[in-house]
């Protein structure tokens, strides 16, 4: 909530489409937006739709085997499928993807609200063995660096909330000054509440263990409990998943498109599709990325990574408004949120970025996926001087990179953004 409060401040302040990149971009300049561009197109973005992918393949196929695993190549390709599909669907039409979306919400909603109402009816039949306490909380991890990864789970829930999606699009809001507060204040809330009691309805049918063990935890609650309306459940919350691969294919497709009009990434991805007005090229990075994402075979693997790197993007551009508070003092903020909020939340971004690498005890190690997330991040320093600060690259190079322009440009029938209306 306290990051929430921090980007309508910011989408107010900064009304331009393209969310964090457009205000690290304003607040720091051209190397720490280009960085936050290289960590989104090869790990937030992609990450975030494999994750959201793979959730959805494996709830709509749990219930095809009910007494073995599911063959893990059968995920992949039905995860494949939806990426694919969500990608057509964005490149298609852009009302396509907004019904998608809506539809996505009401399903998501239906489902969470479901579990909440059988697990009340389970708790007053008597139930409530499992909220004991010594239940709850055996073999319970306490070090720094436990909790830590428990925030990165966190915030990988709540990115798939869509908390600052809206931020991203901001020039394609209508009255932004009055509709992303409002969307952020009554989503925020609502979305904790519903986060916290469909948890709480979960731990009240099964174990700390067996939801652990399952692939499909509402799956394996309804099984437990709902009998004939568990076939519902998959259903639901499949669908919910590929809402939320839809928003995030959306929003990252125009933050990469605004990147390549300031010069950050290749003008490729700043054209758009002449027939259907939408951002072909991007849209389609997307989706290869995201589809090459995953061979990563270990899910948690994959929200470390993309945690850890999101943490990292949502601080800087927090802190981004730190530092424009004494930068641009006279800039015009229509909303303007007391100062200790951003310097919170910076604070407690800082504590789970460094902490797994901090040597607490002995047993404590970093998370490899952390380390490679961190190198990613610093490999992309060489990478922007080398193809966006080196102005004066041998002519062959642009050449060769023109021509391939072109016949993409073709292939797709775009053109650069300015030039559509001609």
């Amino acid at each position: 909530m306290l990051g929430a409060l921090c980007y309508a401040e910011l989408g107010t302040s900064i009304p331009k489409s393209g969310g964090d990149y457009a205000y690290i971009y304003e607040a720091f300049g051209a190397l720490p937006a280009f960085l936050f561009l290289w960590i989104s197109v090869i790990i937030v973005s992609p990450t975030s739709n494999a994750v959201m992918a793979l959730t959805c393949a494996n709830y709509v196929l749990t219930p095809f085997f009910p007494n073995c695993e599911v063959p893990y190549n059968a995920v992949r390709l039905v995860a494949a499928c939806v990426l694919l599909f969500i990608t057509f669907v964005n490149c298609y039409n852009v009302r396509w993807a907004t019904t998608t979306q809506n539809i996505s919400m009401v399903t998501k909603v239906a489902a969470l609200a479901t579990i909440v109402v059988a697990a009340i009816v389970y708790v007053l039949l008597g139930n409530t063995e499992n909220f004991e306490w010594s239940n709850l909380t055996e073999n319970s991890q306490l070090s720094p660096a436990a909790i830590t990864l428990a925030f990165y789970s966190g915030v990988f829930s709540f990115s798939g909330c869509g908390w600052n999606y809206l931020n991203f699009v901001t020039e394609e809001l209508q009255s932004p000054y009055k509709n992303l507060p409002r969307a952020i204040y009554i989503s925020i809330p609502l979305v904790t509440i519903i986060y916290v009691l469909v948890n709480a309805a979960y731990f009240s049918v099964l174990t700390p263990d067996e939801v652990l063990d399952s692939n499909a935890v509402a799956v394996s609650f309804a099984e437990r409990f709902m009998g004939y309306f568990a076939l519902l459940v998959p259903i639901c919350v499949a669908m919910s998943c590929i809402g939320s691969v839809n928003g995030i294919t959306f929003t990252s497709a125009r933050m990469f498109f605004v990147g390549a009009r300031n010069g950050h990434l290749p003008e490729l991805l700043s054209m758009i599709n002449i027939k259907y007005l939408t951002p072909m090229p991007s849209l389609i990075i997307v989706g290869v990325f995201s589809t090459a994402m995953l061979a990563i075979s270990d899910i948690y693997a994959l929200i470390n990574y993309l945690a850890f790197a999101e943490t990292a993007v949502v601080t800087m551009a927090v802190a981004g408004l730190i530092v424009m508070r004494w930068t641009r003092p006279d800039m015009k903020r229509p909303i303007k949120v007391n100062f200790i909020i951003p310097v919170l939340f910076v604070i407690m971004c800082l504590f789970i970025l460094i902490t797994p690498f901090v040597p607490i005890g002995v047993e404590q190690k970093s998370p490899i996926e952390l380390i490679i997330s961190l190198s990613i991040i610093v490999s992309g320093v060489p990478i922007y001087y080398l193809f966006v600060a080196w102005k004066n690259k041998p002519k062959s190079i642009y050449q060769i990179w023109i021509n391939l322009t072109r016949f993409i440009q073709k292939l797709f029938y775009c053109v650069p953004d300015e030039e559509h209306d001609d």
